[in-house]
């Protein structure tokens, strides 16, 4: 990959990962399933206007839809509403990698080989001590919501691999088309019309600002920008040569919320993020190929004198 274009894949990593705090500021204003609702909505009027439809079945791009759309965020808003502090949420967020290489094994039968096991068991072990310890601390239900989260991805992730679009920036923007009515009936029912309408009316005042500008940034860089590069980064490189540099999110996001809030992550809940990232970063490496054997030159042969 040229310089260029680690560039850019490291500058998708820094949107993605300040996409973190900008969240949690929009959350300070927007209910959290509204959030959901509004944001994509803001997606997907100009893919309807603008962008074609991808050339994929329905239900994968349904799927696709649902499972990053509705789940992955709306899990995600619900835990950060709940009270997971931005910076781990963008570690936690990382089990999405070994729930995908498990769903993808079950449902696509594509094996598992033994670097991923061990990259899988690694990040899972990570997971695990984050949740026993948030566990003591009384606070393990955002834990379980951001998982929930990263689930939702993974099954996003595995519906977009049978897809197969032509395209994978119309599949991501058609996505948006999903989620903004079944998540709107959702808010309606659990957050009611009187919070939202609330939200609304001073959504124009001074006060909801940052919540506001939070909202555009999620929009406009962190899925606009941030996709057009990642989805045209892989349309050159190999996703292998490009996927790792994910793993810079969640450093990101962790050093975006510390100078946003102040997040000092929990000893014990960073090293255990640690373990997530080695896991993830481990098991997405590919495997080493022997050198092919070099061919054994053939003696010279001497020509035929015309005598």
């Amino acid at each position: 990959m040229p310089l260029r274009d680690r560039l850019l894949a490291c500058l998708v990593a820094v949107c993605w990962g300040v996409n973190f705090p900008a969240t949690a500021l929009a959350l300070e204003h927007f209910p959290p399933l509204f959030l959901v609702a509004l944001r994509f909505s803001l997606v997907a009027l100009p893919a309807l206007l603008l962008v074609p439809r991808p050339a994929v079945p329905l239900r994968w791009l349904i799927g696709v839809g649902a499972g990053i759309g509705i789940l992955q965020f709306a899990f995600l808003y619900l835990g950060m509403a709940a009270g997971m502090p931005s910076g781990l949420a963008s570690l936690v967020l990382q089990a999405s990698a070994p729930f995908t290489v498990v769903l993808a094994g079950v449902w696509l039968h594509e094996k598992l080989s033994l670097r991923q096991f061990a990259g899988v068991a690694l990040a899972v072990a990570g997971l695990a001590v984050i949740a026993v310890h948030r566990a003591q601390t009384a606070a393990w239900v955002p834990v379980v919501l951001t998982l929930c989260g990263a689930l939702g991805w993974a099954i996003g992730n595995v519906c977009s691999r049978r897809a197969k679009a032509p395209n994978a920036l119309h599949l991501t923007l058609w996505s948006a088309v999903v989620p903004p009515l079944p998540v709107l009936a959702l808010a309606l029912v659990v957050e009611g019309p009187g919070r939202i309408g609330r939200s609304l009316a001073g959504a124009f005042t001074a006060e909801a600002l940052p919540a506001v500008l939070g909202l555009l940034y999620v929009v406009v860089v962190a899925t606009l920008v941030g996709y057009s590069i990642w989805n045209t980064l892989l349309s050159r490189h190999p996703s292998n040569v490009v996927a790792p540099f994910s793993m810079l999110v969640p450093v990101v996001g962790v050093l975006a919320s510390w100078l946003a809030f102040g997040e000092v992550l929990d000893p014990v809940e960073l090293g255990a993020g640690v373990l997530v990232v080695a896991g993830v970063l481990f098991g997405s490496r590919p495997a080493r190929s022997r050198a092919p054997e070099r061919p054994v030159a053939a003696a010279p042969v001497e020509p035929i004198s015309p005598a």
